[in-house]
């Protein structure tokens, strides 16, 4: 919320954004495409699983790789699969 008003005060003006925070016009843009995704993440109706938009929105913020998402999202789906296999027995 903070960069988001930040960025209102500043007329949305990265150059300035990277003065205020002391960092470069590169590290503010690569901040606002983490939100921007977080963004898109948190309102698509085609993500259902909670699971899968938490492993999405630490990609979109870099705590995680896509490699590893995708392993586990793809664990995760197994799971849910088994269980509905074992649930027909």
């Amino acid at each position: 919320m903070a960069f988001l008003k930040r960025f209102v005060l500043a007329s949305g003006s990265l150059k300035e954004l990277a003065r205020v925070y002391a960092v470069s016009y590169p590290t503010i843009r690569l901040r606002l495409d983490r939100l921007i995704e977080k963004i898109k993440i948190v309102e698509s109706i085609e993500i259902t699983s909670e699971f899968e938009r938490l492993l999405r929105t630490m990609l979109a913020e870099g705590r995680l790789d896509a490699e590893s998402m995708r392993g586990l999202l793809a664990a995760h789906v197994k799971e849910l699969e088994d269980k509905t296999d074992e649930s027909r027995v």
